[in-house]
C-alpha cells in the first residue's frame, strides 16, 4: 500500500475522492443493470465487469496523465484542437444515429463507439487554458486574442449542439467562467454570450433535433400538459425519489430501474436516492461540492496562468456536468443525456473524466514539487547561515 502511495502524487484528498465515487458507481451499475441484463438474457455479472474494466482502464488513463507534466498539455491541446472539430463534422454526418442523435462514431474492429463530445471538452478547455495564458500580455487584441478565442469556443459549439445542446450549453458557461478569469474585457464576454445565443436559437428552432428540444422543454415548463410518454422518465425517476425516503430501500432494492430507460446512465442518481435514501444523495452532493473545494485550492496555489485556468476548467466542468445530471434527475431541469461523472455507466465519458482528474493531479503534483523544492532551499539556506556564523 506504501508503495502504490509513493507513487501517486497529487492532492490525496482527490484520490480519495475518486476511489469513493468508484465504489458508488460498481454498486450502483450493478444494481441497476439487472434488468437490461434479464431482457438481454445476460448474467448480472455481464456489465458489471465490462464497467469494471472501463473504470481500470480509466485509473491507468489518470495515473499516467498525473505523472505527464501539465505543461506538455498546452502543446497537445493544438493538436487535440485540430483532431476534434474534423471529428465532430464526421459524426454530424456519418456517426450512429440514437434517438435521432448522432454522437458517436463506431471504433473499427472493436465493436465499441466514441463519443466525440468527451474529446471536444477536453480540448477545448485545454486550448482556451493555453491561449489565455499565453496572450496575457495583449488579451484585449482583437486580432490577435480574442478572434481565435470567439472562433474556437462558437465552432465547438454549434458542433455538439446539432447532436447535443445540453452538453454544449455546458461546455460554453466553463468557456465563460475562463474567459473571465483570464481577464477578458466584459464587452469581449457579452460578444461572446451574444454570439452563442443567436446559435442557441438556431439550433433549438432550426436544427436538425427541433422538435426534440422544444419537446423537452415544454414538458418541463407544463408537465401536467405533456402526454405520459413524454414524462415517462421524469415521473419514474420522482417516484424513485419519492418511495426512497430518509434512508433508502437498501442496495440492490430499487423497483425503479425496471421502469427507468437509463437507470444506469442519465437517471443513475434517481436509482441511489431510491437505494440509499436522502443521506444517500446528500452525500454524493457532498463529494462533487468537495471535489470543487479541493481543486479551487489547487487553482488558488498554481505558480502558472496555464495551470490555473487548466485546473479551474476542468474542474468547473465535472461539477457543472454533476449537478446537471442530479438536477434533471430531481425535476430541476428538462430530460437530458448528461452522465454523472465517474458514477453513471459509460465508456470513452469514464476514460476522458478520468484524464481529466489525471491532469487536475498533475497541477497538483507540480504545486508540490515547487513547494518540496522551495523548502529544501530554505533548509539549505538556513544550514549555510548556521556555518558561515560558527566560522
Amino acid at each position: 500500500m506504501q508503495r502504490i502511495l509513493s507513487k501517486t502524487k497529487g492532492d490525496r484528498w482527490i484520490w480519495l475522492i475518486v476511489i469513493v465515487l468508484s465504489v458508488i458507481s460498481l454498486l450502483a451499475v450493478y444494481s441497476s443493470t439487472g434488468t437490461l441484463a434479464y431482457k438481454q438474457g445476460k448474467a448480472n455479472e455481464t456489465y458489471l465487469l465490462k464497467h469494471l474494466f472501463m473504470m481500470v482502464g480509466g485509473v491507468a488513463l489518470m495515473y499516467i496523465s498525473h505523472k505527464l507534466d501539465y505543461r506538455y498539455y498546452a502543446g497537445i491541446s493544438k493538436l487535440l484542437m485540430a483532431i476534434t472539430i474534423p471529428l465532430l463534422l464526421y459524426t454530424l454526418l456519418f456517426g450512429n444515429h440514437v434517438n435521432d442523435a448522432s454522437r458517436w462514431i463506431a471504433i473499427p474492429g472493436t465493436g465499441l463507439t466514441f463519443q466525440t463530445s468527451d474529446l471536444a471538452k477536453l480540448a477545448l478547455i485545454t486550448y482556451l487554458a493555453r491561449t489565455l495564458s499565453r496572450k496575457q500580455e495583449n488579451i484585449k487584441d482583437v486580432k490577435q486574442s480574442f478572434i481565435p478565442i470567439m472562433g474556437s469556443v462558437c465552432v465547438v459549439f454549434i458542433l455538439i449542439a446539432l447532436a447535443n445542446l445540453s452538453t454544449a450549453l455546458m461546455l460554453f458557461g466553463v468557456s465563460i467562467l475562463l474567459l473571465i478569469i483570464g481577464r477578458i474585457s466584459v464587452k469581449q464576454i457579452a460578444v461572446v454570450c451574444l454570439a452563442g445565443a443567436v446559435l442557441l436559437t438556431g439550433v433549438i428552432f432550426l436544427g436538425p433535433r427541433r422538435k426534440t428540444y422544444v419537446s423537452r422543454i415544454n414538458t418541463f415548463l407544463h408537465p401536467e400538459k405533456a402526454n405520459a410518454d413524454k414524462s415517462f422518465q421524469s415521473d419514474h425517476a420522482k417516484i424513485a425519489i419519492a418511495t426512497g425516503g430518509v434512508m433508502g430501500k437498501g442496495p440492490g432494492n430499487s423497483t425503479e430501474r425496471n421502469f427507468l430507460p437509463h437507470p444506469y446512465s442519465d437517471f443513475i442518481y434517481a436509482t441511489i436516492i431510491e437505494e440509499y435514501g436522502l443521506m444517500g444523495g446528500l452525500f454524493i452532493i457532498a463529494i462533487y461540492l468537495f471535489l470543487l473545494y479541493r481543486c479551487i485550492k489547487i487553482v488558488t496555489k498554481a505558480p502558472k496562468a496555464f495551470g490555473a485556468l487548466l485546473a479551474a476548467g476542468l474542474s468547473f466542468s465535472l461539477t457543472i456536468q454533476a449537478f446537471a445530471n442530479m438536477a434533471v434527475a430531481v425535476g430541476l431541469g428538462p430530460v437530458t443525456g448528461v452522465p454523472l461523472p465517474l458514477v453513471s455507466m459509460g465508456g470513452t465519458s469514464i476514460l476522458f473524466t478520468s484524464v481529466a482528474f489525471g491532469i487536475i493531479l498533475s497541477v497538483s503534483r507540480h504545486i508540490d514539487e515547487n513547494e518540496a523544492n522551495k523548502g529544501k532551499e530554505a533548509n539549505k539556506k538556513v544550514v549555510v547561515g548556521q556555518i558561515l556564523e560558527v566560522a
